[in-house]
């Protein structure tokens, strides 16, 4: 997973050539610690077709305010510069597995 930052995220979200999943998170923050690893496994299933990157919303609040955050952990899947998808309530393991469903191969054509 890619740490970025206000001035890198212009580059490696927006002006990126494939979708991009961006996961903010915060330190203090249990139930991002939990989701981590199981976004690294969303990344592994989709066969290279998407980058995962990670914002520390304490360290980054420019954009978490840009992106109006009002929970964390929080998804947010970039294509082309634009919101495909946002997951702002995380619950249970299977709302990671509603994301990988809405994110289909046929998507990153």
């Amino acid at each position: 997973m890619i740490a970025v930052n206000d001035a890198t995220f212009s580059d490696l979200v927006l002006n990126a050539p494939c979708p991009v999943l961006v996961y903010f998170w915060a330190p203090w923050c249990g139930l991002c610690r939990f989701v981590g690893p199981l976004l690294s496994q969303l990344q592994d299933n989709c066969g290279g077709r998407l980058q995962l990157v990670a914002i520390n919303a304490d360290a980054n609040l420019r954009l978490a305010s840009a992106y109006q955050l009002t929970s964390l952990p929080t998804l947010i899947l970039f294509k082309s510069g634009r919101i495909l998808h946002r997951l702002d309530q995380f619950q249970t393991r299977e709302d990671l597995e509603k994301i990988h469903q809405q994110i289909s191969p046929a998507q990153f054509l």
